[in-house]
């Protein structure tokens, strides 16, 4: 809750700057929620999808599931992921939507380069 608590006061920091782009926002958004999953808060990563708090019970249950065992495997192919990296983000303000592209740097030494589809939501931005 406490990491939540930050990322949504940075966000609000970030939007009271003028000078903070459409892409910067959505970009730290999609990082703060990565950030949720490698430390194992599944539900804060979960409520970062789009139209995650109208989902049936049992299916965000399957969800967090998946989450779980994706990190699972992450730890035994590359010991885990141990750093996320912001590369850039490019997209449509006017139809708020933005993909983000961030680096996944893994405890093997290996990095992976994922994009991140993002969508604006009443001010903030969710995954797609």
């Amino acid at each position: 809750m406490k990491h939540l608590l930050t990322l949504v006061v940075l966000l609000l920091f970030l939007c009271a700057c003028s000078s903070t782009t459409p892409e910067e926002m959505a970009s730290l958004a999609a990082k703060g929620y990565y950030e949720h999953l490698i430390q194992g808060e599944y539900e804060h990563f979960l409520a970062g999808k789009a139209g995650a708090d109208s989902l049936p019970k049992a299916y965000r249950e399957q969800l967090v599931m998946g989450y779980k065992q994706f990190m699972v495997q992450q730890e035994k192919s590359h010991h885990g992921i141990q750093d996320i990296r912001i590369v850039s983000a490019k997209g449509d303000t006017l139809l708020q939507c933005m993909n983000v592209f961030l680096v996944f740097c893994y405890g093997d030494s290996t990095n992976e380069q994922v994009v991140v589809p993002m969508v604006e939501h009443y001010g903030a931005w969710r995954m797609k």
